[in-house]
């Protein structure tokens, strides 16, 4: 990190309010900085109004919204949209003889050894309407822009009831003067502000990529922009008069006032925000390379941090043929969550998720109606969760939930319930280790270099057992890991990302003109954060460059430590990291620059997450609450059941075991260790038991 300069914290020793929306639940953490004091809330998700949701764990946590001077919500609002396709609709203008390039994509396949698969694009081909123009690949006007068209085209697309509009002109990112005429041209035409040209959010050479960015971008918008204000009304007629924040997919967070203009980086607002609490949490305990695991009720989403800081690509494809190419977290999503549904296909295999029973009806233990088997139910059929103790309605036998597992099931399997219970758990454990293997060895990263970080209300549960797949040797488990995502919220910073291409061979690139464009990606991302109504206790400045050898199509990001590398110095550090990745040298192939990035991140005050877990209730020693039977490898074992808000800080405990919180509940299995460590946190060492 490149340190820029120091500012005050506006909201140093306030309240300062987290909130972030999952598939299943509603999380809430308040932090008093003053005096320490935390408030937390889960409720379920209301997928018709998030707000209502919002609304509810602010009502469950009693916090007085008069009394909170910052609120930093995280949203799945955009991206369950673009997953649903339940977008607003959305015209496109682009160049002529181009208008199928976000169908064509790059001809690949949704599954490598698949004979068939399906893609619907994110703007129908009828809403696709070309113009003449045209740039070449160096910026030089080949067509000048024909503005009769245009004009023709926009009300063409608005007799078609399209609400929001994307510009996206084939060479832009070399000279966008084209794009910059059609975006005016629509001011005056266009009746709303949701018009979005392609350079302006991603200025790189694949039109595909870029294409469908703007579209993402363009056709949430409208979602987006009415849910924050319809959030922001309702918090203010609660006696709110503070900012609320949204976080971004890249860790950061910003102004609900501007989220919408760039609405496409909130996607994958949620899971970016329990990386940030997870690498908070590690540097606050020396755990500087972690693997991050976060299980909730719909899905799981992993990610891997080194040296305390979470990797940020602008290559992120969220699903096939689904490239939103703006910087992100690098997290990566399987379909296998407490709710994911477990079935036998017409094959005869059992099969988990990605369908998800969802906040409603959600799994059959929950008594909300559901009656399809899921993985929570699973692990209640195990003797591992108490339904009593469920954070919703009860109402269900066990036996009923056994009774459905052993007919939609066992039976088709040829075993019992509990033998179907233990092939879900098994098989969604193994989906779950192959997407930590996806983060880390595709990464030239060895997980046994990296404790795991366990956290959503459903991780905990599985984290040994995967751990011990892996050979990962400790497992580390915040204090309240069901409630990470919105610790996130609250400890996250400000920042701002910006990409620019180069596409020029290294021997050749002008390096003068490669630090004019970091200075100028600087002073953007100085304003940006000026514009904001939140001041931080820093800024900080990260620089990189994108870089490839020639003829290869993808990039390897190359980490700078200053805005005015050398030559020498881009040659070296891309040769470094290329082997780091993939164990090979070529040195007699030029290196090409493709892009130039830097993050800028204004810092947040620090807090204090000492109070997660209230001493007041801790006990001298660790006595079990009760003692129940719980299936590893098809033997029962009596297991003592804790409660973990009444362990000593220092506890020590060998498996079998089960800690239950408010959040979630914690599995030891026979042979594994767990101890007591700073912050109420806890680790579990693998087969370390005495």
């Amino acid at each position: 990190m490149y340190k820029q300069s120091e500012r005050t914290s506006q909201v140093a020793g306030g309240r300062v309010l987290g909130v972030d929306v999952g598939g299943t639940f509603t999380d809430l953490v308040e932090v008093d900085a003053g005096s320490g004091a935390i408030r937390i809330a889960k409720t379920p998700t209301t997928p018709e109004n998030q707000a209502f949701g919002v609304l509810a764990a602010v009502d469950a946590a009693e916090v007085e919204l008069g009394r909170v001077d910052l609120i930093v919500h995280g949203t799945t609002t955009t991206t369950n949209a673009v997953l649903e396709r339940k977008l607003a609709r959305t015209g496109l203008i682009t160049t002529r003889g181009f208008r199928d390039v976000l169908e064509l994509g790059r001809r690949t396949r949704p599954q490598a050894y698949g004979m068939k698969g399906e893609f619907r694009p994110v703007i129908p081909r009828d809403l696709r309407i070309e113009v003449p123009e045209r740039m070449d690949a160096k910026g030089r006007v080949l067509t000048p822009l024909n503005e009769a068209a245009t004009r023709a085209a926009i009300l063409e697309l608005l007799d078609k009831g399209c609400e929001a509009l994307v510009i996206h002109f084939l060479h832009a990112y070399a000279n966008p003067v084209h794009e910059y005429r059609a975006a005016e041209i629509a001011g005056v035409l266009w009746p709303n502000r949701f018009i979005t040209m392609g350079h302006s959010l991603l200025s790189e050479t694949r039109e595909f990529e870029r294409g469908v960015t703007a579209a993402v971008n363009a056709s949430v918008q409208p979602l987006l922009e009415r849910y924050v204000a319809r959030l922001r009304s309702e918090l203010e007629g609660r006696g709110y008069s503070g900012e609320l924040l949204v976080m971004n997919g890249n860790g950061g967070m910003v102004s609900s006032r501007h989220v919408a203009h760039e609405a496409a980086k909130t996607v994958m607002s949620g899971p970016a925000s329990g990386v940030m609490a997870a690498a908070y949490t590690g540097r606050r305990v020396g755990e500087g390379n972690l693997l991050t695991y976060d299980m909730g009720g719909t899905s799981t989403d992993v990610a891997l941090i080194r040296d305390g800081a979470a990797p940020v690509s602008n290559e992120i494809e969220i699903e096939y043929a689904m490239p939103i190419h703006v910087p992100m977290v690098d997290v990566r999503t399987v379909g296998a969550g407490g709710g994911s549904i477990a079935r036998v296909n017409a094959a005869g295999l059992l099969e988990v998720g990605p369908e998800s029973a969802g906040a409603e009806p959600g799994p059959i233990c929950y008594g909300r109606g559901g009656t399809r088997p899921t993985i929570s139910d699973a692990n209640l059929l195990l003797g591992r969760l108490d339904p009593a103790k469920l954070a919703v309605r009860g109402g269900v036998t066990r036996d009923a939930v056994a009774e459905i597992f052993a007919r939609e099931l066992g039976r088709p399997l040829g075993t019992n319930a509990e033998g179907a219970a233990e092939a879900v758990i098994r098989l969604a454990n193994a989906k779950m280790a192959g997407a930590i293997r996806m983060v880390s060895l595709s990464l030239g990263a060895d997980p046994r270099d990296f404790a795991l970080f366990a956290f959503g209300g459903a991780g905990p549960l599985h984290a040994a057992a995967l751990a011990s797949e892996l050979g990962v040797p400790r497992v580390l488990i915040p204090a309240r890991p069901g409630l990470t995502n919105a610790l996130g919220c609250v400890v996250a910073d400000l920042r701002h990302d910006y990409v620019r291409t180069l596409n020029r061979p290294l021997d050749t690139l002008d390096m003068g003109e490669l630090h004019e464009v970091f200075a100028e990606q600087a002073a953007s991302g100085e304003a940006a954060l000026n514009r904001e109504r939140i001041e931080v206790t820093g800024v900080t400045h990260s620089f990189s460059v994108d870089m490839q050898f020639m003829g290869q199509s993808h990039v390897v990001r190359v980490p700078l430590d200053a805005p005015d590398p050398s030559r020498e110095t881009l040659r070296t550090r891309f040769e470094r990291v290329y082997w780091d990745r993939f164990r090979v040298e070529l040195a007699q192939i030029p290196a090409r620059v493709v892009n130039a990035n830097c993050s800028v991140i204004g810092a947040s005050a620090s807090v204090d997450l000492g109070g997660l877990i209230d001493p007041v209730g801790r006990m001298a020693r660790a006595a079990p609450a009760s003692v129940r039977a719980v299936i590893f490898d098809g033997e029962a074992h009596d297991t003592p059941v804790y409660w973990r808000d009444h362990l000593p800080e220092d506890v020590r405990l060998d498996g079998p075991g089960i800690i239950e919180q408010f959040d979630s509940t914690i599995l030891i299995p026979p042979g594994d260790r767990v101890e007591g460590i700073a912050d109420g946190n806890l680790v579990i060492h693998v087969g370390s038991a005495a």
